[in-house]
């Protein structure tokens, strides 16, 4: 099934954007600004994937299986909140990687994640 997105930050060479998925935009920019400290955090893992850095504290692969393939996760503050963004990394028909976030976990446990599945699984975005 495809989706829409909506670019909500880019890289200065154009070659990377951060993108929310259009049908859970509200949730995912609510999250995003609910206060200065997660503002910040926010901003430095958008950092981090605009500049091709990897950090895999911050931003990771998470497959727990076969319906989550290409899935990866924004982490915010591991070992407090512990709270996930889902996304799932898309290349357009200009070489461009999109990363479109599409659904916040607002707390994760050790096992929660992998006992989920099919709540990893991310559709297909069409920008």
């Amino acid at each position: 099934m495809k989706r829409n997105a909506i670019i909500i930050k880019g890289s200065s060479d154009g070659s990377r954007s951060i993108a929310v998925d259009e049908k859970n935009a509200k949730e995912l920019l609510q999250f995003f600004w609910q206060d200065k400290r997660y503002q910040r955090k926010f901003n430095h893992i958008c950092e981090l994937i605009l500049g091709n850095h990897i950090n895999r504290e911050l931003y990771d692969k998470e497959e727990p299986d076969e319906k989550s393939k290409g899935v990866r996760a924004m982490k915010f503050f591991k070992g407090q909140e512990n709270a996930r963004v889902y996304c799932k990394e898309v290349k357009t028909a200009d070489k461009t990687i999109v990363i479109v976030a599409a659904k916040v976990l607002k707390r994760k446990n050790a096992n929660q994640a992998y006992s989920q599945g099919n709540q990893h699984h991310t559709p297909g975005c069409t920008l």
